[in-house]
């Protein structure tokens, strides 16, 4: 008889450790360029600037100097994070994500934060197996 895992039919660590983590409470800077934004996406500085004009109640208020140069605060990256989340992982098409964000505001915030325990949780459950071995 084959004995049960918690680790069968999960995609492999790598597949998800692939996928952008952004720690919030980590981001020691007050404003961060978009070429740092676009790094811990892990996507173009373009897509960005596609993002806000595509949703711009969303990120209308990014700050920009006389030159131009945009500037994200905390508050920006979590809304671009809940962006990516419905947009590239959820593969939702731009009009849905808007529809998903005018009647789903709070259940958008719980659904990402709960993914987001849940990759913690099997990222230790992963390194705890290898320890065991």
């Amino acid at each position: 008889m084959k004995q049960l895992s918690l680790f069968d039919n999960l995609p492999p660590l790598e597949e998800v450790a692939a996928k952008p983590s952004i720690d919030e409470s980590k981001l020691s800077k007050a404003y961060y360029t978009i070429t740092e934004v676009a790094e811990m996406f892990q996507v173009n500085a373009s897509l960005l600037r596609f993002w806000e004009k595509e949703f711009p109640k969303q990120l209308g208020n990014v700050k920009k100097n006389k030159k131009g140069d945009r500037f994200y605060n905390k508050q920006d990256i979590a809304t671009l994070k809940t962006l990516f989340h419905l947009i590239k992982e959820k593969k939702l098409t731009l009009e849905g994500t808007r529809e998903y964000l005018r009647s789903n505001k709070k259940k958008v915030k719980d659904d990402k934060s709960l993914l987001e325990n849940l990759h913690k949780v099997r990222s230790f459950l992963v390194d705890l197996k290898s320890q065991l071995k």
